[in-house]
């Protein structure tokens, strides 16, 4: 309740202030921003995936931004030889508004970095274009770019029948970031209890590993990370160990034996830097961007959890490390 009322205060903030709160979760406003922040984490041996803040979009020349804009950050991580990957929202590249040319704004991205052994990871937003979004990566895939996956909510009732799918089309090729999922969806197709959606993600995490995929586990709950630890230790999988699973997918550049453990900027730093600690791959997600606040007002109304992080930076600036 206590953290629910420092976040309805905070929305109410002038925009200073509010940008105060988020520059422990949003790189900056441009790409050296981005590139800064990248080098100073690199030293606690994290990889990034790097997100250019935006989403939907009211017409195509803003498709044409996104375009171009990753077109520079894939330049600059090639520049500063930075170990990272690229997400993006396939609906800030046209997908609802003009679904060929969006499909070919995603395709020319991923086909460029595919030049330079990069991934490329399609976010997945709302139940809108689930669908549509998987079958982007398999399209992709079956034109030989193989170097793009995307993500499934563990929240969703059809994340099994979408493994189970997409296991039969691609196999281990796959390549899933697997999170409960931010967007609340309505109780017809998603679960709604934290406990119910902890489990379903967990289910999602151990049947993706079964299945072959390259998994990057994408929580900061406790309970999650533990699960996957136990379930790694399970299949014989870990740091420094090759990838035992039979039916297990191909060795890709800068991707862990199988598994890697993601995180948000900003969120849960003790616990990546133990994870990385302990010999795992960690990555952490980068957004920055103009629309810096948009996606901060959007966090902080996802997740009212975070105020009582903002109080704690707030009355104990030093420990706000990220």
């Amino acid at each position: 309740m206590l953290s629910k009322m420092i976040v309805a205060m905070t929305l109410r903030m002038p925009r200073w202030f509010v940008r105060w709160v988020s520059r422990r979760y949003v790189a900056g406003a441009t790409l050296d921003d981005a590139v800064r922040v990248m080098q100073r984490l690199e030293s606690e041996g994290a990889c990034f995936t790097i997100d250019v803040l935006g989403e939907e979009i009211s017409s195509m020349d803003e498709a044409q931004y996104f375009l171009d804009e990753y077109v520079r950050v894939m330049n600059a991580i090639v520049e500063h030889d930075i170990d990272a990957n690229l997400s993006i929202k396939p609906t800030a590249f046209g997908l609802l508004i003009n679904k060929e040319q969006g499909l070919e704004n995603i395709e020319s991205l991923v086909r460029q970095a595919s030049q330079h052994d990069m991934f490329v990871r399609l976010d997945m937003e709302d139940h809108r274009v689930t669908t549509e979004t998987i079958q982007v990566v398999l399209d992709l895939h079956a034109k030989g770019l193989t170097n793009v996956g995307t993500v499934l909510q563990g929240r969703l009732h059809r994340t099994p029948d979408d493994i189970e799918s997409v296991a039969s089309t691609i196999g281990s090729n796959a390549d899933y970031r697997i999170c409960k999922g931010i967007y609340l969806e309505p109780e017809e197709i998603a679960y709604t209890s934290k406990s119910d959606i902890r489990c379903k993600t967990n289910e999602a995490i151990r049947m993706a590993l079964e299945h072959g995929a390259y998994v990057g586990i994408a929580s900061h709950d406790v309970p999650v990370v533990d699960y996957t630890l136990a379930v790694l230790d399970e299949f014989k999988m870990g740091p420094s160990i090759e990838d035992p699973r039979e039916n297990s997918g191909p060795d890709r550049k800068g991707k862990g034996p199988g598994y890697e453990f993601q995180m948000l900027l900003g969120v849960r730093g003790p616990m990546r830097r133990k994870l990385t600690k302990a010999g795992h791959r960690t990555r952490v997600y980068i957004p920055y961007g103009e629309k810096w606040y948009e996606y901060s007002i959007r966090r902080l109304q996802e997740n009212p959890t975070i105020g009582l992080q903002i109080a704690k930076a707030f009355l104990m600036p030093w420990t706000n490390r990220p």
